[in-house]
């Protein structure tokens, strides 16, 4: 038989033997622990069957107290027990290692190259590699650069909405025509993207999004690894370019960076390179979406802001806080501790939902109302906590604001029309499509 047709099976296999020990039987455990009333299995379903009941089940794992045993670990949704688990070193990132025989079939059926939660990645490393990895990002991605990417920001969001001026009283897709745009085409400029090439950047994140899902079907699974494999492809050329062609952006100092140690090696490049393109913007996209939600849905909190401009900033931090564009991440305990009372046994792993810490009623009063002057709208959890701290906070708090600011400036009487559809993924959260009709 012939070599690529035998290398073809044989990645065909892998590719099933690693849907079935990521997502196939957790999927049907899954399924199983909720029929039996288990909260964190619905939590994990709670977006299936086109409903979307993820508020309520996080409101009944609140109801049972700051930190819920589930089929599959704990559950945190109190501010200080997410907080807690997200910074106290006796936790780490990502999911357990490659001991055991599942483990180790795990490692061998997965993919090389760049995966968000996958080593090197800067998600599930821990110091001293973590250490390293974002002390060389930070030199080429700091605040002052964000900063000065503030009137290239508005420049952009003005030229979207120039574009749009023409289809007043028709209807646009939001998501499509400016939620997905703009944060894409800073990222894009931050890293050196050609203009020709961003489309496809664009295809590469909407395809990553669900690998940080647990339960994937299979048809889903293979076009979440074949576009993972596809954007691997890609970050090779596009770095490959770089060196040759170094240009006044950030990744292309990325990869000129060196430090003691030499600097990143090529698969730790693309793995930071990947996900500071992909997240970049994705979940800009969702701020965005559900923050125009959010505000079309409440219109005296507009008058508010229309009368005291001021308040945009603390805006977006009550549009994060209530929406979060990241639902929950996953710590996994490296010994023996307490949180919020109760044992927590090493190797055990706790969910941190993010959207529950955000509306604790312990730290932020009616919490269920979304209010654009709330004096602690900052203390939310969005943006994670501890050294993985999100990277790009900074970045996506000005780009939120500009971007809803802008629009509703330029469109105060915009209307959603009904069929606005939520993403499919579990973990990001934030809209597909929203239909709109713009009223200059």
């Amino acid at each position: 038989m012939d070599t690529m047709v035998l290398q073809g099976v044989g990645n065909e296999v892998r590719s099933a033997i690693n849907w079935g020990v990521a997502h196939g039987v957790p999927r049907v455990f899954i399924g199983r622990a909720e029929s039996r009333g288990d909260l964190q299995a619905a939590l994990i379903r709670s977006r299936s069957n086109g409903e979307d009941r993820t508020t309520e089940v996080i409101e009944e794992i609140r109801a049972r107290g700051p930190l819920y045993k589930g089929v599959m670990g704990y559950v945190a949704t109190s501010h200080s027990a997410v907080r807690q688990v997200l910074t106290s070193d006796d936790f780490r990132s990502g999911f357990p290692g490659s001991d055991g025989a599942i483990g180790r079939l795990a490692v061998w059926s997965g993919m090389r190259g760049f995966h968000p939660v996958e080593p090197p990645s800067l998600l599930v490393t821990e110091p001293p590699d973590h250490t390293r990895y974002r002390k060389l990002v930070m030199r080429v991605f700091t605040r002052r650069a964000v900063q000065k990417l503030t009137d290239r920001t508005q420049e952009v969001a003005d030229r979207l909405l120039d574009d749009l001026e023409g289809r007043g009283g028709r209807q646009v897709d939001l998501v499509e025509a400016y939620c997905s745009q703009l944060p894409l085409t800073i990222i894009a400029e931050i890293l050196g993207v050609p203009e020709e090439d961003r489309p496809r950047v664009l295809e590469f994140g909407e395809a990553a999004a669900p690998s940080l899902d647990l339960g994937l079907d299979y048809a889903q699974h293979r076009r979440v690894r074949a576009g993972l494999q596809a954007f691997d492809q890609w970050l090779t050329v596009h770095l490959d370019n770089l060196r040759r062609n170094p240009g006044d952006n950030l990744l292309s100092e990325l990869v000129a960076v060196r430090d003691e140690d030499g600097g990143l090696d090529e698969l730790e490049l693309k793995a930071t390179a990947g996900l500071v393109l992909a997240a970049g913007f994705e979940t800009t996209v969702n701020l965005l979406s559900n923050g125009i939600a959010l505000l079309h849905d409440h219109p005296e909190q507009r008058k508010l802001l229309e009368h005291d401009p001021s308040l945009w900033a603390n805006a977006v931090e009550e549009v994060l806080r209530v929406d979060p564009p990241v639902l929950l991440t996953g710590r996994m305990a490296l010994r023996d501790t307490v949180v919020a009372g109760r044992a927590v046994s090493a190797g055990s792993m706790v969910t941190t939902v993010l959207a529950g810490a955000n509306r604790d009623p312990e730290v932020f009063d009616d919490p269920m109302t979304f209010d654009v002057a709330r004096p602690n709208a900052r203390d939310h959890i969005s943006f994670s906590a501890g050294r993985h701290h999100c990277l790009g906070a900074a970045l996506a708090r000005m780009e939120g604001e500009i971007g809803l600011r802008s629009l509703w400036e330029r469109y105060p009487d915009l209307r959603l029309l009904p069929g606005a559809q939520r993403r499919t993924t579990r973990l990001l959260r934030g809209f597909e499509t929203q239909p709109a009709i713009l009223r200059p």
